[in-house]
C-alpha cells in the first residue's frame, strides 16, 4: 500500500485509509495521489470540506474543513418528487403577521441553516443584524418611506422603474392608513450584512443565504418576506437609515428579509409565467 503522508493542510489516518481516491475525485484540484502518497499539489485550498466529507473510512481531515465540525450522514434525505415541488412552490411572500414576538432560539434556528447556502468557492462572508424592537422596526419603516417618496418625485432611477406606480401606490395607502408598507410590520427584520472591503460577491451570498431562510422558514412556523425598499433604500446610503441601523463602520448592508408568524393561511399553489427554454 502507498504510504500517506500528512501535511499542515490535510491529515490521513493510514489505518483507516484504503487509498480509495475518492478525496481527490471531489477535489477541485488541490489533491492528488503521488509516488509517496497523498499530495497537495496547489495552494488554493478553499476549505469546502467536500474530501472529508466523501471519505466513506472518516480517515481524512481538512484543517480548513474540520472533521470534528462534519455531521455524520447516514442516509441521504431525498424528498420524492411531487413533495419537493409542492414544498417549494407553497412559499409564499407572508406581508402580514401575528403580533407576536419570535423567540431568539427560533431566529438562530433560521440563521444557522441561511449560513450553510452554496457561495462563490465557498466564500461566504455573510453576517446577520436582527432586529426585534419594535420602535426601531416602526422607525426604519417611516424613514425608508420617506426616502422612497423623495425618489419618487425626483429625476431617479427609482422613479423610472416599471415598478414606480406600485411604490407610489403603497405610499398612498401609507398617508391613508399609516400602514407600514416597508416592513409589513414584522415583528423581525434580518439584515444580511458583508464587510465594505470583503472581495467575496456578497451580494449573490446574502440572496443564496436568505433563500435558504426563506425555505427553511416554513418547515418551524415561520414566514419571510424580501424588504426591496429597505434594500434599495440602504444601498443608495440614506444615512437617516443608517444611523438607525447602528451597525460597525466597517460593514455594509446587502439585504433585508421581514420574519414573523403567518397570520393567514394560503390554500392554493400559486402559477407563475410560463416556462421559457432554449437548447442547444
Amino acid at each position: 500500500m502507498i504510504k500517506v503522508k500528512n501535511t499542515d493542510l490535510i491529515q490521513v489516518d493510514q489505518e483507516k485509509c484504503t487509498q480509495c481516491g475518492l478525496c481527490i475525485a471531489v477535489c477541485r484540484g488541490v489533491l492528488s495521489m503521488g509516488d509517496d502518497g497523498l499530495e497537495v499539489i496547489r495552494s488554493v485550498c478553499i476549505g469546502c470540506g467536500q474530501c472529508v466529507a466523501i471519505c466513506p473510512q472518516s480517515a481524512l481531515d481538512n484543517a480548513k474543513s474540520p472533521l470534528i465540525k462534519q455531521m455524520p450522514l447516514k442516509e441521504m434525505p431525498v424528498l420524492d418528487a411531487a413533495t419537493a415541488a409542492q414544498f417549494l412552490r407553497s412559499r409564499r411572500s407572508i406581508r402580514d403577521y401575528h403580533q407576536r414576538s419570535v423567540p431568539r432560539e427560533k431566529v438562530l434556528q433560521l440563521l444557522d441553516i441561511a449560513r450553510m447556502a452554496p457561495t462563490a468557492c465557498n466564500s461566504q462572508g455573510i453576517a446577520y443584524h436582527v432586529v426585534t424592537n419594535s420602535d426601531t422596526l416602526r422607525a426604519i419603516a417611516t424613514v425608508v418611506t420617506q426616502w422612497a417618496e423623495g425618489e419618487l418625485n425626483r429625476d431617479s432611477a427609482m422613479a423610472a422603474s416599471p415598478w414606480a406606480p406600485n411604490s407610489a401606490a403603497q405610499i398612498e395607502i401609507y398617508h391613508q392608513t399609516s400602514e407600514d408598507i416597508v416592513l409589513r410590520s414584522a415583528p423581525c427584520f434580518i439584515v444580511a450584512i458583508a464587510d465594505k472591503n470583503s472581495p467575496a460577491p456578497v451580494r449573490d451570498n446574502a440572496y443564496l443565504s436568505l433563500a435558504y431562510a426563506q425555505l427553511f422558514a416554513t418547515s418551524i412556523g415561520l414566514g419571510t418576506c424580501w424588504a426591496g425598499l429597505f434594500e434599495y433604500c440602504a444601498a443608495s446610503g440614506y444615512e437617516p437609515l443608517l444611523n438607525l441601523l447602528d451597525m460597525p463602520a466597517d460593514m455594509r448592508v446587502i439585504s433585508g428579509l421581514m420574519v414573523g408568524y403567518p397570520k393567514y393561511t394560503y390554500q392554493r399553489l400559486v402559477d407563475r409565467n410560463p416556462l421559457q427554454v432554449t437548447w442547444q
